[in-house]
């Protein structure tokens, strides 16, 4: 009896001491992903909770909770990546990074007078594959994606209003009124009508879906032209002219509750 009370209390030990080696063995596998600002045009700015705002610069470093609100005629550009990734160098208002990302980061560019919340941002290796879980939320405008191949375990989701849009290995754009566009690749759009019918579309390369209408169509011209466009400075190469001057501090549209008054140079209240 001893003898198998002494093999029982091993095997239990064995067991937990098993069981603490997994868990740290996943814990070291996971890692933490954020959006790294390579581009401001115009004026943007963001906020990690408690209605407190600040300007957005490029080589600001995002982390889920983060808020992005940009002004009329601005946008803002990301790269998500590795959090242990190099970051880019901190640069003064109005200008850009030259930073090319590499193939495992997606690019985002939030447009004008939008409202993008990071709710996720997550890697974790199984050993035979990444496993990436990016989770957005546009609350309010439009914005451009470009998002490397998925693993199949992977999910990268944009969150709007009245659904979701999912992406795989796409570029494209969405907007907060459910308008899906895709220039390459595919992504799917799940929401609810009016009546509350729920309803997935399936939006392949070429093609643009709005939910207002529920119509499915050929991307027109002028959307093309704006993510082909879209996509080529997404490079942040340095072949592109150097930017301007900043331009003067401009007024946020009402799309991030009382949130959407301007900023005075501090970001710290209205002008």
């Amino acid at each position: 009896m001893k003898q198998m009370r002494h093999l029982a209390n091993g095997l239990v030990a064995c067991t937990v001491a098993l069981a603490m080696v997994a868990t740290a063995t996943a814990a070291e596998s996971s890692k933490e992903r954020t959006g790294k600002v390579v581009r401001v045009k115009g004026a943007a700015r963001y906020s990690t909770g408690n209605n407190v705002w600040q300007p957005l610069r490029p080589g600001a470093v995002l982390k889920p909770g983060a808020v992005i609100q940009t002004a009329a005629d601005s946008y803002v550009d990301l790269v998500l990546g590795d959090a242990s990734a190099r970051a880019p160098k901190p640069a003064a208002p109005g200008s850009m990074l030259d930073y090319r990302p590499v193939a495992e980061q997606d690019v985002l560019r939030v447009w004008e007078d939008s409202v993008l919340a990071i709710d996720k941002l997550a890697t974790t290796e199984t050993g035979a594959d990444k496993v990436t879980d990016t989770q957005l939320d546009l609350r309010g405008g439009r914005m451009f994606f470009s998002v490397k191949k998925l693993s199949a375990a992977s999910r990268f989701e944009i969150k709007i209003p009245n659904g979701v849009a999912g992406i795989r290995g796409t570029i494209g754009m969405v907007s907060a009124e459910g308008i899906l566009a895709i220039l390459s690749g595919s992504g799917v759009l799940a929401y609810l009508k009016g009546d509350g019918t729920p309803v997935t579309q399936v939006v392949p390369a070429g093609y643009e879906y709005d939910a207002r209408t529920g119509e499915l169509t050929p991307l027109p011209p002028h959307r093309e032209a704006e993510l082909d466009r879209t996509a080529q400075e997404c490079h942040f190469n340095d072949q592109q002219p150097p930017p301007g001057p900043p331009g003067p501090i401009q007024h946020y549209s009402d799309q991030e509750d009382n949130n959407s008054q301007g900023l005075n140079q501090n970001g710290q209240g209205p002008l």
